[in-house]
């Protein structure tokens, strides 16, 4: 009898806590604006934080309630960008029809691997950031890769690997330039550029050419040669390095040529 009526009771309570609960999420219920969950529908879910908020939702209720750009997402494709403007009501992003607005990581150092270019071995924890605490890291340039792949585990697109060199590669179909790698970086020698765009400057160093020399013989030592002879005027320089305007440069290759320390490339970042 004890038994029937410990059921009974338990049972009643589950029942009554079933109904008190069922109030308590009609009564408190937060409306969620059904066009947020629209727009959800067509964002990658990422989660990447390169749009600048914390996650694709934050982003969704910032397009909804304050009409902020689906351009922010740089892992968005083109059909589905399509869609949330169409679902917002507003004309498509003036980018669509610039061809240098679509970027990719570029690693801006060539890197050598040989023994006369290194003050120390490195046998400590494989990551940048902790290698970089200590003498600024093992090679005698302080803006070398440090080859650590930091970069590669900050890619939620699994869009880097390690390549020659013990340098990352970028995978130019995988890439959406959302700029984890570029944070990841401790010595800054990843950059966002057109993806489009095929010479670029590998180097970083702003040190003088004396100095840079005794570090890297590919490094850039700024001696303006490739601006002398580009006949768009597309490159400068500054702080001993030579910086390509991507708006002006038609990838002639002229700056490639020339070059008497190979610091220019021309070809695709990108393949792997």
């Amino acid at each position: 009898m004890n038994i029937i009526m410990a059921a009974l009771f338990l049972g009643l309570l589950g029942l009554l806590s079933g109904i008190l609960l069922s109030f308590a999420s009609k009564k408190f219920e937060v409306k969620v604006d059904p066009k947020i969950e629209e727009v959800m529908q067509y964002i990658p879910s990422a989660n990447c934080g390169g749009c600048g908020y914390p996650g694709c939702a934050a982003l969704a209720e910032a397009i909804v309630n304050n009409g902020v750009s689906i351009s922010l997402c740089v892992a968005i494709s083109k059909r589905n960008a399509d869609a949330i403007n169409k679902i917002m009501g507003v004309e498509k992003n003036a980018n669509d029809n610039d061809p240098l607005a679509r970027k990719a990581a570029l690693i801006r150092c060539q890197g050598l691997n040989t023994d006369e270019y290194k003050n120390f071995e490195y046998a400590g924890v494989k990551d940048c950031q902790a290698a970089v605490l200590l003498q600024n890291g093992p090679w005698k340039c302080p803006h070398r890769c440090l080859g650590l792949g930091s970069c590669v585990n900050a890619c939620p697109f699994d869009a880097l690997k390690m390549g020659p060199n013990n340098l990352p590669v970028v995978d130019e179909a995988k890439c959406v330039a959302c700029g984890k790698c570029v944070d990841a970086c401790p010595k800054q020698i990843i950059e966002l550029v057109p993806q489009i765009k095929t010479v670029h400057v590998l180097c970083v160093s702003k040190d003088t050419g004396k100095d840079t020399i005794k570090m890297c013989k590919i490094g850039c030592i700024g001696c303006g040669i490739c601006k002398k002879n580009c006949p768009v005027d597309a490159i400068v320089i500054e702080n001993n390095l030579a910086k390509i305007n991507y708006e002006k440069c038609i990838d002639c290759g002229k700056c490639v040529e020339v070059c008497p320390r190979k610091s220019i490339i021309k070809e695709s970042h990108q393949d792997i």
